[in-house]
C-alpha cells in the first residue's frame, strides 16, 4: 500500500496511527519495522549503564577508578551489554518479523506494542534491582551460585521476601516500566508508518541472528578479566550474559580447561606429597592415593559434635581483630580450645565447606561433588566413623533436598536429619533457611543421647543456618533485634552456640565428647583480587577439656586438613583416601591450602598463591593477607606444576573411582 500526502492531510490510516502533522526527526529514526528493537535496544544500554554506575559508586575505592579502570569498566562493558543484548532480545526480533504486515498495522495494535514493551521494560528494571541485591550479597555480578540458586526456588524466593519489601519493589518498578513505556510511546509507534516485506525483514532478522552466533564462537566471557583488580572485571561484563555463560560453564573437566601434566607425572608429584610420618603409601600403583595411617597409641572412641558454622569469618571474633563484640561466647571458649588461627576455606559456598569437611579433598572446577552425580560411596569423614562402631549423623535446621544434602550424606554413610524431624512445638523461630539454631541444637542433644543410651559413641555434623539473610531469629537472646543485619546473625549464632555447650555440659557423655566448631566459608566472598585470601581465613575450636589441651595451632592450615587432624587427634589407624594432612604429623614447611571459586583454583604456599585458571593460564602471586589484594610474581614452575597435580590428580581420581570407599 502506497502512502501519498494530499495538501496537508494524511491518509485515513496513518491520522489513526498518529495524530500529528508530521513526525519529528527522533520518530523517523524508528519508522521502520525493526524499529521498537532498536528503541528497547537503547533502553536496555541506558539501564545496563546506570547499573554498572550504580554498583561502581557502592563499591568505591576497592574499585580503584583510575581512567584505565574507567575505560575498561565502561568500554568493555558496553561491548558485552551489546553482545548480552543480542541475545536477550532473539525472541523480539523474531516476533518483529513473523508478525504479518496488515496485522501490524493494525490500529490497536500498538496497543499491544505497548504492553509488550512495559514487559520488557520491567525485565530490564528486575534484572537491574536483582544485580544490585546479588552484589549486596556476593561482591560480584551474577555468576555460578546464582545459576545454582535457580534450583532452589521455594527458599531463595522465600529469602528474598523475607528480606526485602518485595512488594513495594515490584510496585515501584511497574509504575517505572508504565512510565518509561509511556514517554517512548511515539516512537514505538512510528514503526506503523512503514511499509515492510518479508524479504527485506530476513536481511535485518539474519544480521540480528548473526550477532549472538558470532559472539558464542568467538567470544569468551573471560576477555573482560584484563584487571588486576576483580571488581574492575566484574564491572567490565553484564548480569545478564554471565549468568548464562556461569551455566553453560557449570562443569569443567580439569584436563580440558586448565594447567595439567602428563596424567602419570601429576600422580607422581602428589604422591610424593601424599605420605607423612603415620600415613605411608598403601601400593606401588602409580594412580593409587591410598594411605595407611597408624597411630601406635591406643584408639579414644570419643563422642564428636562437629558444629559447622554458616558464614563464619574468622574476622567477626576478637582474637582476629574484631571490635564489634558479637561473638563473646566463641571468644570465651576459644580460650579453652585447641585454636586454629592460620586456617583457609577451600570455597565461599556452604557445599565447598561441607565437601571439604566430610570428604577431605581440594575443590573441584565448577560444582562440588556435594551436587555432582555419582558422589555415593566416597570415602568420607563419616563412612570412617562407622567403620569404627560409631552412629553417625548429619543434621541441618533446613531441608535436606538444599544443595542435594539428602543424597550425598545418605549416600556416603551418614543418617540425615533435617528441618522435618523437628516437630512445630518444638521451634521457637524459623524462616526459609531452616529453624533457629538453639532449636536445631535441642534436636542434636536428643540424638545425643539416643546414642549414648545405645551404648554406642556417636559422631554428628551438624549445619547451622541462622547466620544468612534474612538474619531472622527469637527476639531476646541477643542485645541486636532480630532482622537487623549480619552482626545480629553472627551473634545470635553465638549465642546459641554457648547455649549448645552450656545445656550438654550436664549431660553424662559430655567429658568424653570432642566439639569442633567451624566455619563453612566465609561471610563474603568479595575482594580485590580473583581469589582474596583475606576472604577465605575461617576460625576453628577443638573444645575437650578432659581429652584436648588448650592452645593455638598456629601453622597453614586447610579446610581439608580437619578431618585427618581430628582422627589423628583420637590415634584412629585407617586406610585413608583423604587428601588432607594430620597437621601434627606434617613436617614444618610442608603446609599448603586450597582456595577456589567455581573457575579459579588457588594453591597457597609459603607465602605465595597460584591461580589455575579455566584458560589453562597460571600465575603467581604474592598475597595481601590483610586487604585481599594481590601482587604478581615472576612464574615459578615447580610451585605451580605441584598446584596442578593437586588438582588434576583429584579430578581424575573422583572420576574413576579413586576416591571411593575402601574396606577397612
Amino acid at each position: 500500500m502506497c502512502l501519498k500526502k494530499t495538501s496537508g492531510n494524511r491518509t485515513p490510516d496513518t491520522r489513526t496511527v498518529m495524530n500529528q502533522s508530521s513526525p519529528p526527526l527522533t520518530t523517523r529514526l524508528f519508522n521502520h519495522r525493526f524499529g521498537p528493537f532498536w528503541l528497547l535496544l537503547f533502553v536496555f544500554l541506558s539501564i545496563s549503564l546506570l547499573t554498572r554506575l550504580a554498583l561502581l559508586l557502592k563499591t568505591g575505592d576497592a574499585a580503584e577508578p583510575g581512567l584505565m579502570n574507567i575505560l575498561q569498566m565502561f568500554g568493555l562493558g558496553l561491548a558485552f551489554d551489546i553482545i548480552a543484548a543480542s541475545y536477550f532480545f532473539i525472541p523480539l526480533a523474531l516476533f518483529l518479523f513473523l508478525v504479518p504486515n496488515r496485522i501490524y498495522r493494525w490500529p490497536h495494535f500498538r496497543w499491544f506494542l505497548l504492553s509488550g514493551t512495559v514487559v520488557w521494560i520491567f525485565i530490564m528494571l528486575f534484572n537491574a534491582v536483582a544485580e544490585w541485591t546479588f552484589w549486596e550479597e556476593f561482591g560480584s555480578r551474577f555468576n555460578f551460585i546464582a545459576v545454582d540458586y535457580l534450583l532452589f526456588t521455594n527458599e531463595v524466593i522465600g529469602n528474598i521476601r523475607e528480606s526485602y519489601p518485595v512488594g513495594p519493589i515490584l510496585g515501584g518498578l511497574t509504575l517505572l516500566s508504565l512510565l518509561i513505556a509511556w514517554g517512548i510511546r511515539h516512537w514505538l509507534w512510528a514503526s506503523h508508518h512503514a511499509e515492510s516485506r518479508y524479504a527485506s525483514r530476513a536481511g535485518w532478522l539474519l544480521l540480528l541472528l548473526a550477532v549472538p552466533l558470532l559472539s558464542f564462537s568467538l567470544v569468551d566471557f573471560r576477555l573482560k578479566d584484563q584487571s588486576t583488580n576483580r571488581y574492575v572485571n566484574s564491572l567490565s561484563g553484564n548480569g545478564i550474559y554471565e549468568f548464562f555463560a556461569a551455566a553453560y560453564n557449570n562443569e569443567l573437566d580439569y584436563a580440558t580447561f586448565y594447567h595439567s601434566l602428563a596424567l602419570d607425572q601429576a600422580f607422581a608429584r602428589l604422591r610424593e606429597q601424599l605420605p607423612t610420618r603415620h600415613a605411608r603409601l598403601a601400593s606401588n600403583d602409580a594412580r593409587d592415593l591410598t594411605r595407611v595411617v597408624s597411630y601406635a597409641q591406643p584408639e579414644k572412641h570419643l563422642n564428636v559434635i562437629m558444629i559447622s558454622v554458616e558464614s563464619l569469618s574468622a574476622s567477626f571474633m576478637t582474637r582476629f581483630g574484631s571490635r564489634q563484640g558479637i561473638t563473646p561466647r566463641l571468644d570465651a571458649l576459644a580460650r579453652e580450645s585447641l585454636l586454629f588461627t592460620n586456617l583457609y576455606a577451600t570455597g565461599t559456598r556452604t557445599v565447598r565447606g561441607l565437601e571439604a569437611l566430610a570428604l577431605s579433598v581440594p575443590p573441584t572446577p565448577g560444582q562440588s561433588i556435594v551436587k555432582r552425580p555419582n558422589n555415593a560411596s566416597l570415602f568420607s569423614l563419616g563412612e570412617v566413623f562407622r567403620s569404627k562402631g560409631y552412629e553417625v549423623r548429619f543434621l541441618y535446621g533446613g531441608y535436606g533436598y538444599f544443595d542435594n544434602m539428602n543424597d550425598f550424606f545418605g549416600g556416603n554413610g551418614y543418617q540425615v536429619i533435617d528441618r522435618t524431624a523437628i516437630p512445630a512445638e518444638r521451634i521457637h523461630h524459623e524462616n526459609i533457611w531452616g529453624v533457629a539454631d538453639e532449636d536445631l541444637f535441642t534436636q542434636a542433644l536428643l540424638e545425643a543421647d539416643k546414642a549414648f543410651a545405645a551404648g554406642s559413641p556417636s559422631f554428628m555434623q551438624i549445619m547451622t543456618t541462622s547466620n544468612h539473610r534474612p538474619f531472622t531469629y527469637p527476639e531476646g537472646r541477643v542485645d541486636i533485634p532480630s532482622k537487623s543485619g549480619r552482626y545480629g546473625g553472627v551473634k545470635y549464632t553465638d549465642w546459641a552456640i554457648g547455649d549448645f555447650i552450656d545445656r550438654a555440659s550436664s549431660k553424662p557423655w559430655f567429658a568424653d565428647t570432642v566439639f569442633v566448631i567451624v566455619a563453612d566459608h566465609c561471610a563474603s566472598s568479595a575482594g580485590k583480587s580473583d581469589i582474596p585470601v583475606n576472604r577465605y581465613h575461617i576460625p576453628a575450636l577443638f573444645f575437650s577439656p578432659r581429652h584436648i589441651k588448650a592452645g593455638e595451632f598456629n601453622r597453614l592450615t586447610s579446610q581439608i586438613d580437619l578431618p585427618p587432624t581430628l582422627l589423628g587427634l583420637l590415634n584412629f589407624s585407617y586406610k585413608s583416601r583423604f587428601l588432607g594432612y594430620d597437621m601434627y604429623d606434617l613436617e614444618l614447611g610442608r603446609e599448603r591450602a586450597f582456595l577456589g571459586t567455581y573457575q579459579d583454583l588457588g594453591y597457597l604456599r609459603n607465602g605465595k598463591l597460584v591461580k589455575l585458571d579455566s584458560r589453562r593460564g597460571r600465575a603467581v602471586f604474592r598475597p595481601d593477607f590483610k586487604d585481599g589484594s594481590a601482587e604478581k610474581l615472576p612464574d615459578d614452575p615447580e610451585l605451580e606444576n605441584d598446584a596442578a597435580s593437586w588438582y588434576q590428580a583429584t579430578a581424575w581420581a573422583f572420576g574413576h573411582g579413586g576416591l571411593r570407599w575402601i574396606p577397612q
